[in-house]
């Protein structure tokens, strides 16, 4: 994908995207979803936080906050026979800060990366291989 840098002074008045910010770019990354990967999503909840928090970093045997890009928490449908009683939402989460940390090493647009971070989650939820995956988002461009 060619994306267009912006002018070396344009970024003399940027500042680092806001969780709100990520919401939005999140948002508009879904929409660009194959539409019947999206349509299976019904029901899944996207949430940016800044960093995991210590329960999952602790699950994860993680040695820094910046380790993880994202998580999947739920039951993927390929585990689910129907909602059961008192079940919280699948949940889909973003860690703005990792990616953010990530994104600043790297070659790839905030937007595409945060592509590739929802579509990897999501792909927990269906479990999806990682060819899978990267079919989704070839067909996301």
């Amino acid at each position: 994908m060619g994306s267009v840098r912006p002018p070396p002074w344009d970024w003399i008045s940027r500042i680092a995207p806001s969780l709100e910010d990520f919401e939005t770019i999140a948002d508009a990354a879904f929409r660009r979803l194959p539409k019947r990967f999206r349509q299976a999503c019904e029901g899944l909840v996207i949430r940016i936080e800044d960093f995991p928090d210590d329960e999952v970093l602790e699950e994860f045997d993680a040695n820094s906050e910046f380790e993880l890009l994202g998580l999947f928490r739920g039951r993927g449908l390929a585990q689910s026979e129907g909602a059961l009683t008192g079940q919280f939402p699948n949940m889909v989460y973003l860690y703005r800060r990792p990616i953010l940390d990530i994104w600043a090493e790297g070659e790839e647009t905030l937007g595409d990366l945060i592509r590739h971070v929802l579509i990897h989650e999501i792909g927990h939820h269906f479990g999806l291989s990682d060819a899978d995956m990267e079919r989704i988002e070839r067909e996301a461009d």
